[in-house]
């Protein structure tokens, strides 16, 4: 097996993995809080992790780690995994799973707007026009078909939903500017986005519910929404003659995701949804992406 086919291998088992997830989160939403369930999936992760970088060797990693990359870790970590889920998995308990995943997929859209004001980077008319294009896909989504009527069917969960992409966003930029490795950053912030999740549970009073399949679903979000699938998608990246040869592939998801949706969870995937995704889909492609990473 050359070396491409490889790059190709991990890209796809991280497509499909990321498409399961959505299901996975209404499934465990219907037995735990969405709290309890983030600050389990959050700490399965942690460990998961942590087990990884041991297996790396890059443990000495975390003692050569100064001052001032503990606190910006502190400050990644309190984007995502905290702020970011938290209003994600509220935004699932809300709405239909195909609604919540749709929306949540603009974030490379929301990139571009906030590359703008962060990093000064000037906004193209062929930019302009994938925005336009991608929140007029949110709209399609977000009423059921019917984005000229302003009639959205839940407000709250589509603004969470649209809103989580923005954290995502912030998250992304100034992640991307951490010169650290990967799985390193990612271990670190997600100690400390367990921590806040914790104290967020403990202050509002959460139930800590020890349900079995509760556990295994929160679990399975550990493992293959936050931890090991980005392993493998960082490792195709590294692989792949080009970025773009693997990055594209990241497309199927969500539609992937729909089919998932429609299959476990048994909603029935609106026309709606499927064009509004199209849609956003559209924009990402007319304004040039930039590279992704979930």
């Amino acid at each position: 097996m050359d070396i491409q086919t490889r790059a190709y291998g991990y890209a796809l088992l991280s497509v499909a993995l990321w498409s399961t997830v959505a299901s996975a989160f209404k499934i465990t939403l219907r037995r735990l809080p969405f709290d309890v369930m983030l600050l389990f999936a959050a700490f399965f992760s942690s460990l998961l992790l942590f087990a990884v970088l041991n297996l790396q060797g890059k443990l000495p990693l975390l003692v050569k780690m100064g001052r001032r990359e503990w606190l910006r870790s502190s400050l990644l970590g309190f984007l995502n995994p905290f702020l970011y889920y938290l209003i994600l998995f509220k935004a699932y308990d809300l709405l239909p799973a195909q609604e919540a995943q749709a929306l949540n997929y603009t974030w490379p859209i929301t990139v571009v707007i906030l590359s703008s004001f962060i990093l000064g980077q000037r906004l193209t008319g062929r930019k302009l026009a994938g925005i336009i294009v991608g929140f007029g896909g949110v709209l399609t989504v977000a009423t059921h078909g019917d984005p000229l009527s302003l009639t959205f069917s839940n407000i709250p969960g589509a603004a969470l939903a649209v809103g989580s992409s923005v954290v995502w966003a912030l998250f992304w930029l100034y992640n991307v500017k951490d010169p650290r490795d990967e799985v390193l950053k990612l271990f670190v912030n997600f100690c400390f986005g367990t921590v806040f999740v914790g104290l967020f549970a403990l202050v509002g009073g959460a139930e800590i519910t020890l349900d079995a399949v509760g556990l295994l679903g929160a679990l399975y979000i550990g493992a293959f929404e936050m931890g090991i699938t980005y392993v493998f998608w960082l490792k195709a990246l590294s692989l792949s003659r080009s970025t773009a040869q693997v990055s594209n592939l990241v497309f199927l998801s969500p539609f992937l995701s729909l089919f998932f949706i429609s299959r476990i969870v048994g909603e029935v995937i609106r026309p709606s949804t499927l064009l509004g995704l199209a849609l956003i889909v559209a924009g990402i492609l007319i304004q040039g992406r930039q590279k992704v990473v979930d």
